[in-house]
């Protein structure tokens, strides 16, 4: 069939015209494959690079590190083996001082990790106490941890012992030399024999964290020896 000149010429403009709208509609449906493609990308992993229980079991000190007479507490050996658990990232808004007290005082923090490991050796001839225990945390929260055991320091001036109902006094002082940052508490009791020392050293997402009543320094001097084998390996693991 003849078509016109003026109805061809209509025909090219209806085509021109209507060459904008199929190009706009193909870059909206590339747009849409495009934002669909980036909303089914896998979101990072918030715990990639940290390290498992299992890993930081290996960076505790081993029984050849202990002295003689003490050996493992079986009821104290714990980890979080290969998984990895929700964190708590939320700062106890007022510290339990009586927790510092115990072998996994850094839980005073009200921070907790998403993975850990640790362990605790007594001597059966004093009862003397050592302890230690590793956690891993996300971001900088490490960070906010040692802060958060300098802020527990200057808020709990004692405590009372459940045992003696004595007043334990608490001390703190932040320590060089031990891992990214550090920070020792000592409690002392006149009514006990000798006092106890803590120490929370960063490594950088990782918390050391150890317990020490052993000698006659407050358990000073275990406590550091302990804190500097860990952060050894802590940083030969990295």
């Amino acid at each position: 069939m003849h078509i016109s000149s003026r109805t061809a010429r209509a025909a090219r403009v209806l085509a021109v015209a209507a060459l904008p709208l199929a190009l706009a509609a193909c870059g909206s449906q590339q747009a849409t494959s495009a934002k669909g493609a980036a909303s089914s990308s896998p979101a990072k992993d918030p715990n990639a690079g940290l390290l498992t229980g299992a890993q930081m079991k290996k960076a505790l000190a081993p029984a050849s590190f202990f002295p003689a007479g003490f050996a493992v507490d079986p009821s104290g050996v714990r980890d979080s083996g290969d998984t990895y658990t929700a964190p708590s990232t939320a700062p106890a808004a007022k510290p339990d001082c009586a927790k510092l007290g115990g072998t996994a005082w850094i839980a005073v923090t009200g921070i907790s990790g998403v993975s850990f490991a640790q362990n605790d050796y007594v001597s059966k001839n004093t009862s003397e106490d050592i302890a230690q225990e590793i956690d891993a945390y996300r971001g900088t929260t490490a960070s906010d941890v040692l802060k958060a055991v300098q802020k527990t320091a200057a808020a709990c001036d004692g405590f009372a012992d459940s045992q003696t109902h004595s007043k334990v006094k608490v001390a703190g002082a932040a320590t060089p030399g031990l891992g990214d940052e550090a920070y020792t508490v000592t409690l002392t009791d006149s009514a006990w024999q000798n006092g106890t020392t803590l120490i929370a050293a960063r490594v950088g997402t990782n918390v050391v964290s150890v317990m020490s009543t052993d000698g006659h320094d407050n358990g000073a001097a275990t406590a550091k020896k302990l804190t500097q084998r860990i952060v050894a390996s802590l940083k030969k693991t990295a």
